[in-house]
């Protein structure tokens, strides 16, 4: 473990930055909310959310808790990029059936999906899924299309009279109302893309891949937005600065970190610096062609002291490369390589049989557990972490990492940026 700044936290500051989400950021404040109030009363502790955080910024909120006997003040902020997937998934349906093409042909033919494969099939069967749905979406409108043309025809027949240009009409009319059909039912199964995911899933994986593992220029520049708040943050009276990246917000915060440590930007003595990433999918772009940048940053980052990085996974969450060393599978560790420590969450274990039985097959709800209650809790507990009275490090100091993990190099590629 790095050196331990501080063990005792009585102020905190969090940023958390979020997957590919389009949802307003209050979204997250009431699932803190609710979840941990459900937390509170299982594990006989007290987390009450006072209103807005203090200062200006991002969308946040405020935190007071009562926690191993110990009184807690943190301010989470959400680092929001949603507007930037909103654009990004504002196609037309043609457009999402390209994506799709694109898509695809990217990570077969860059051997990135048979590579992925290696680590888990979960995450690889989530990113087909999207493909697989829009696919069985799109025969299912062709046949429906297909049907009216058919009945078309069929009355035309009854019709007593007819000639050439009569029968050339009907085609003509039969053709336009099977196309019309086909759009309608395309467009009935992405109204209801709410209950599948199909269309939003299939934007997500075609924005991480669209530029093969670059990241596009408005999220350079949100990014940079990102690290003047930490850094900011890190020169505040706080105990602790927590940075927790979720989803596909875990590679968009080992960027941001390490741009911020490269840049001299962690003062020395300041407040502990940790990152917690969560339900990481790394992999999906740091095993992409174009990925310097990302497979940079990864090796930088496992090497510094001056920050604390926790991977928690869970080989429960389907939608996440469990347990797998987002360094270590890229094939970028170093020798002096320290972070991150990869641990379960071990949902089998920290959910009831009767939780577990009722999430098991909600894989979505599922990705999304590491941010809510146990009602057998572990050693991981995201309320503790967030507005309890020890660091991310302290907290940790002695934990061994999972003997499961996966650490062995997997990616084809493995360039790394000049620096």
């Amino acid at each position: 473990m790095a050196a331990i700044k501080s063990k005792q936290v009585r102020r905190r500051r969090v940023f958390y930055i979020p997957g590919y989400d389009p949802i307003h950021p209050r979204r997250y404040r009431e699932l803190y909310r609710k979840e941990s109030g459900l937390q509170a009363d299982i594990s006989d502790y007290s987390v009450d959310i006072k209103g807005k955080k203090s200062g200006s910024g991002p969308y946040g909120w405020h935190v007071q808790a009562l926690i191993e006997g110990r009184n807690v003040e943190a301010d989470v902020d959400v680092l929001v990029w949603s507007d930037i997937v909103r654009t990004s998934m504002s196609n037309t349906i043609i457009a999402t059936y390209a994506q799709l093409v694109r898509t695809a042909w990217i990570y077969i033919a860059s051997v990135t999906l048979r590579r992925l494969m290696r680590l888990r099939k979960g995450p690889v069967i989530a990113a087909l899924y999207p493909v697989g749905m829009l696919l069985v979406q799109l025969v299912l409108a062709v046949l429906m299309g297909l049907a009216v043309v058919r009945l078309v025809g069929l009355g035309a027949g009854f019709i007593p009279f007819g000639g050439a240009v009569f029968d050339w009409l009907v085609t003509l009319g039969a053709l336009g109302a099977g196309a019309v059909v086909l759009v309608l039912v395309l467009r009935w199964f992405r109204a209801r893309d709410g209950k599948v995911y199909a269309h939003y899933l299939m934007h997500d994986y075609a924005y991480s891949s669209r530029l093969r593992g670059a990241n596009s220029p408005e999220l350079e520049q949100r990014m940079r937005e990102f690290g003047d708040l930490i850094a900011a943050a890190l020169t505040q009276d706080v105990d602790e600065v927590l940075v927790v990246g979720h989803s596909s917000g875990a590679h968009v915060g080992v960027s941001v970190l390490a741009d911020l440590i490269r840049a001299g930007r962690v003062p020395t003595g300041g407040p502990a610096l940790g990152f917690l990433s969560l339900g990481q999918v790394v992999p999906m772009v740091s095993f992409l062609p174009r990925a310097q940048r990302l497979r940079t940053d990864l090796r930088y980052l496992c090497t510094r002291d001056e920050l604390t990085w926790i991977d928690v996974s869970a080989p429960g969450d389907g939608c996440s490369f469990a347990l797998c060393d987002p360094v270590a599978v890229s094939g970028v560790a170093p020798n002096d390589k320290k972070w991150p420590l990869v641990f379960s969450a071990a949902f089998t274990q920290t959910l009831s049989p009767e939780r577990w039985s009722e999430l098991r097959w909600r894989f979505f709800r599922l990705h999304f557990q590491y941010l809510c209650a146990f009602d057998r809790p572990g050693d991981y507990d995201y309320f503790r972490i967030t507005a309890g009275p020890e660091t991310l490090a302290a907290r940790y100091a002695g934990r061994s990492a999972s003997g499961s993990r996966i650490d062995i190099a997997v990616s084809k590629y493995t360039s790394v940026s000049r620096t």
